[in-house]
């Protein structure tokens, strides 16, 4: 989505408090995030430190890819994708620093 909309990460990553109806829908948003992270650890998947809280970030670096390389490479957010996603499995967990406070 962050390829074909480049409003999609901002939506979702930053706050608009004169938009009550963005933030609402923002909010909904973040907590079906959360559902999924909650199904996806109980399914041993997921790596059980991930948090909520990695998600904005993680969308900011991939829109980050998606700017810097949309005319010469617009591929190039797969293989981070890629590689986010092998980090993020739970075979793969190592210890990690806290997760941001707000986010």
């Amino acid at each position: 989505m962050q390829a074909d909309d480049r409003g999609f990460a901002d939506v979702l990553t930053l706050t608009f408090p004169t938009a009550k109806g963005l933030e609402e829908e923002r909010d909904r948003s973040a907590k079906a995030v959360a559902k999924l992270l909650i199904l996806a650890k109980a399914s041993g998947r997921l790596r059980k430190d991930f948090a909520h809280q990695d998600v904005p970030p993680i969308l900011m670096a991939n829109a980050g890819v998606v700017m810097a390389t949309k005319e010469a490479a617009p591929e190039a957010w797969r293989r981070l994708v890629g590689y986010l996603l092998q980090v993020f499995a739970a075979e793969r967990a190592e210890p990690l620093a806290d997760p941001p406070t707000k986010a």
